[in-house]
């Protein structure tokens, strides 16, 4: 097991929003059933703990810059940098929508058209961002997210505000097409794993990637496609289910993604000043680990390798040639001549 090579790939930026989602809706879950009395603020808690970690994080990073000019002309130091301001400026806007919320529920005071004003800003600075995104091959994927939502967040606005009363499955409209572009995914990840199967021509390595990448697809987009829709039905009174059995297919997809992101390699280096892979990082920081990560070993045992090595070998017999043919000695073994020695002469005298 190699340690290094468990964590080289690993991507905790992701794996920090994702598992911070699902402890949040664990505990929405259980507020909406009625388990748990906990404040919305406490139910928020796990929000909360994702946005400080990014501020402080952001912090830190900007401090290293800021101490160290020789470290801004390092490759594209610069280009990271700034990806790292855009996604803290999208965080602290989310930061102000989830304190929003929480007020709005507790207090009950303000239309939800001002709750979701943050978002509305921050749909238009996530196009922004994609496009520049795109320009310098950055991976804004929280950015894409909330730029391609805007109209759904203008929507539940207004139904929240019972402004317009559609129904919850008309309202959700931009969301079941994106949901459909997801499954358009889905089935292009199946049907080329399909050929890939079929095909002689194809690596097993290759098959096994796209393999892989259909099932996680599918493991990602049908549960949460499932949850939408138990929701719409649930919001618009159709269904009884209870809130932890409707968030279950949500729960699904979550873990799923968090799977994913230990082969997902990437994430930026200036989040917390630390300018490397997160894998040297943690090796670097607890010498333990690294020097475990050095060992690697095979549980698998085979009895038959081990008879193999510490059997003798025999050494090769020593054939003398047969004849002479021509001056030339023919061995035993075909295709294989080796010239004679020269004949040493004696001059006897008289």
């Amino acid at each position: 097991m190699n340690l290094r090579g468990l964590f080289q790939d690993f991507n905790p930026s992701k794996f920090l929003i994702y598992a911070s989602l699902l402890l949040f809706s664990i505990l929405l879950a259980l507020k909406l059933d009625g388990v748990i009395q906990w404040s919305y603020w406490a139910v928020f808690t796990p929000l909360w703990l994702w946005k400080l970690l990014v501020v402080i994080g952001a912090s830190i990073g900007t401090g290293v810059w800021a101490s160290n000019p020789r470290y801004r002309v390092e490759g594209e130091t610069h280009v990271e940098f700034k990806a790292m301001l855009i996604a803290v400026t999208i965080h602290i806007l989310l930061l102000m929508f989830e304190v929003l919320v929480c007020d709005r529920v507790e207090r009950g005071s303000y239309v939800w058209l001002l709750v979701f004003m943050p978002l509305f800003f921050a749909s238009p600075m996530s196009v922004a961002a994609c496009v520049w995104g795109f320009r310098h091959d950055r991976s804004l994927e929280l950015e894409i997210m909330c730029s391609v939502n805007i109209l759904q967040f203008i929507f539940i606005a207004l139904r929240l505000d019972k402004i317009i009363a559609w129904d919850w499955l008309v309202v959700c409209v931009p969301l079941w097409i994106l949901m459909s572009f997801l499954c358009l995914v889905v089935l292009y990840y199946i049907i080329w794993s399909m050929l890939f199967l079929r095909s002689v021509d194809i690596i097993a390595e290759q098959r096994r990637t796209y393999v892989t990448m259909a099932v996680s697809w599918i493991t990602i987009v049908v549960p949460l496609l499932i949850f939408e829709i138990l929701l719409v039905y649930k919001l618009d009174g159709h269904n009884k289910l209870s809130y932890v059995s409707l968030f279950v297919p949500l729960w699904l997809s979550l873990v799923t993604l968090m799977a994913s992101t230990f082969g997902q390699k990437g994430g930026n280096h200036w989040w917390f000043g630390i300018r490397k892979d997160f894998c040297l990082f943690l090796l670097e920081l607890f010498p333990l680990l690294r020097e475990y990560g050095n060992i690697s070993y095979n549980l698998q045992h085979d009895d038959s390798d081990t008879y193999e090595e510490t059997r003798a070998v025999p050494e090769p017999l020593k054939v003398a040639p047969m004849f002479f043919h021509k001056g030339v000695e023919i061995m035993p073994f075909p295709e294989k001549y080796f010239d004679p020695p020269p004949k040493l002469s004696l001059d006897i005298p008289d």
